[in-house]
Parts: structure tokens; C-alpha cells; sequence
């Protein structure tokens, strides 16, 4: 009778701790930062006044940013593209969450003419491009 009993304190023990710890609904989940592309396209948290959701990237990142991309191409459309492979769609997506973290965020590590400047100067080339987007996409993750 006390091996019985023995089991069922345990078994209650492990259900009321794993019945207190928050388990995700998905058997695989992924966090999204409050830095990245993918949360500023969520349009959970108003975007800095500086940079409206509006803005076309000819006149945030100047005339190179006109010669790459279209020009009617909105920052917002820009945090919703799905071309990663593309090494310029890749800057552009993660430059928009760069310049809009510099204003949203005090800690963020480049300030908005930063970001300006390092997009005009990696639209030279595919690896130029490569490279500024994969530094612009550490510091978003890393950013909360």
C-alpha cells in the first residue's frame, strides 16, 4: 500500500509543476523581438514620427534607394518582403527595422543617419548588400 501512494504523490507533484509551466499552443513556435521586420510590419506599436509607415524608400534613403527599388515602395511594404534570397530585398527589409528602431529604440546601436548612410553605401554591390543586411539583421534581433 505505500508504493501505490508513493507513486500517486509523485505523479501529482510533476502534474502541478508541469501544469504551471506555460507551454506554447504550436509543437514549434518562434519568437519574434520588438526589433525585427516582422513586428513592425505587425503594426503592433505606432511607428516613430520621424518615419511614417507612408514614406516612400526614395525619400528616406535617397536617389540610390530610387535607382534599386521601385518608387512607390513604402517602408512598410518593405518590412513585409518575402525575397530573402535577393541580397537587396534582404537590406531593405532589415534597413527599414534598423531606421525605425534608431528612433524607437535609445540602446539601438546606429542612429538613423547611420542606417542611411550604410544602405546608400551597400546598394554598390550583391555582397555589399549581404553583408550591411546580415549586420542590420544582428542588430535587430539582438535589440528589445
Amino acid at each position: 500500500m505505500g508504493k501505490p501512494r508513493l507513486f500517486f504523490i509523485i505523479f501529482l507533484i510533476c502534474f502541478s509543476a508541469e501544469a504551471a509551466t506555460p507551454r506554447p499552443g504550436f509543437l514549434y513556435t518562434r519568437t519574434r523581438g520588438r526589433c525585427t521586420p516582422q513586428y513592425w510590419s505587425s503594426r503592433r506599436e505606432a511607428w516613430p514620427r520621424m518615419v511614417p509607415q507612408t514614406s516612400t524608400l526614395s525619400k528616406v534613403f535617397g536617389s540610390r534607394a530610387f535607382e534599386r527599388y521601385r518608387s512607390d515602395l513604402t517602408l512598410l511594404e518593405a518590412t513585409t518582403r518575402n525575397d530573402d534570397e535577393n541580397a537587396f530585398g534582404r537590406l531593405v527589409k532589415e534597413a527599414t527595422a534598423a531606421l525605425l528602431n534608431s528612433y524607437a529604440r535609445h540602446e539601438f546601436p546606429y542612429s538613423g543617419w547611420e542606417v542611411k548612410t550604410l544602405v546608400i553605401q551597400a546598394l554598390v554591390s550583391e555582397e555589399a548588400a549581404t553583408q550591411m543586411a546580415h549586420k542590420f539583421s544582428i542588430a535587430n534581433q539582438a535589440c528589445n
